[in-house]
């Protein structure tokens, strides 16, 4: 993946993530780093619900990629749950930053 790519993501609220269409395919092909960004996602729920830190989380949807800073309140096998019953899904998260 182009890190310019990354710095160049869209900012997105993440009340409008609901709107947006994921296709099936994995956006990470590498097995070590969708092992790290696995172990983020959980770092960062963790991190969410007990000290209520917000993440930056790159993501792509059918058109770019975009960004939302938020907190994680949940994880299943395949997708990100956040608040309002916003899902990402996992296969389709570039990474994520916490700060």
């Amino acid at each position: 993946m182009d890190t310019s790519a990354i710095k160049m993501a869209t900012p997105v609220e993440k009340e409008n993530i609901n709107q947006l269409t994921f296709p099936k395919t994995e956006v990470v092909t590498d097995d070590l780093k969708r092992e790290e960004r696995d172990n983020r996602i959980v770092r960062a729920m963790r991190l969410g619900n007990n000290k209520k830190i917000k993440v930056k989380i790159h993501f792509e949807d059918d058109t770019e990629i975009k960004k939302v800073e938020t907190t994680i309140w949940g994880v299943t096998e395949k997708n990100i749950i956040l608040k309002q019953e916003t899902i990402i899904p996992i296969n389709r998260v570039h990474e994520i930053k916490f700060f």
